[in-house]
């Protein structure tokens, strides 16, 4: 195995990863590619999230964006990518969906992610998850055109159930990915992230976020009915558990005092839910 899937395998176990229930339902060579691609996706983030200074990290993902024309030029320079190379071979990815989840990445390092507009908030939906998901289908066994409508609803489903979830976490670290619109149809005038998550009005514009997530959710699920049931079964398993970590975000609600106490999904859970998405 080479290192940079070895160290995902154990790094997703370690942090109890919805991403390692779904991909361990694949075959192993897709398995494989899908952990390479991972690799980079987390490399890349990982640099985002860190405490570099921003230059330092803009630098650091402009180093990236050459690594990735090094890979499709076939010389790949870094182990990740090197572990890429045999997922771009075998199943064809393409070059600007590597580079778009670097684009993504960008938005957050310079600060645009501070209530955004909703179209800010679609491009960057479209960049940090709708171009994994386009990576990610091809590898899955998906026919193109499926998978790029696949990856394009189901990548904002997720995105959007992610946000919800991290309001406590980004804001801590001076990130607000809530549309600037819907804050203002509340009544929120403030941009202050921490000051926005204490608004008692918080609560509608996440109602209206959820709402778009689920939108996204059920375009999924259409397109999932008329897939094949292997190469859908990890697509399907992610739906299902996010699908449920929105339905449980919902239940909690999203009143300042609430947002305080993260969801929590064992283990156990995930398997029972990734069990029944597959037996259905």
């Amino acid at each position: 195995m080479p290192d940079a899937t070895r160290h995902l395998h154990a790094g997703s176990m370690a942090s109890n990863s919805s991403f390692f229930w779904a991909m361990r339902l694949l075959p192993k060579d897709r398995r494989e590619a899908m952990f390479a691609v991972y690799a980079f996706c987390r490399a890349v983030d990982d640099i985002a999230d860190g405490a570099a200074p921003v230059p330092d990290k803009m630098a650091a993902l402009a180093a990236w964006r050459v690594e990735v024309g090094a890979l499709f030029q076939g010389a790949p320079q870094h182990p990740t990518t090197a572990a890429v190379a045999e997922a771009v071979s075998a199943f064809g990815l393409c070059m600007d969906d590597f580079l778009a989840v670097i684009d993504g990445m960008e938005m957050d390092v310079a600060g645009r992610m501070v209530a955004p507009s909703l179209v800010e908030l679609e491009l960057y939906c479209a960049r940090a998850a709708c171009a994994v998901g386009r990576l990610s289908a091809p590898i899955f066994g998906l026919h193109r055109d499926v998978g790029e409508a696949l990856a394009l609803s189901l990548g904002h489903a997720l995105q959007l159930t992610n946000i919800l979830r991290d309001l406590a976490e980004d804001a801590a670290s001076g990130r607000l990915y809530l549309p600037r619109e819907l804050l203002e149809r509340n009544g929120i005038v403030e941009r202050r992230p921490t000051a926005v998550l204490s608004d008692p009005a918080l609560e509608r514009v996440c109602a209206e976020v959820s709402t778009m997530a689920e939108v996204h959710f059920d375009a999924a699920r259409v397109l999932l009915r008329g897939c094949p049931r292997g190469p859908a079964r990890p697509a399907r398993v992610m739906c299902a558990v996010y699908g449920r970590l929105l339905a449980r975000l919902k239940a909690r609600g999203f009143a300042p005092d609430s947002i305080a106490h993260p969801i929590q999904m064992g283990c156990g859970q995930k398997f029972f839910i990734a069990l029944w998405a597959c037996l259905r």
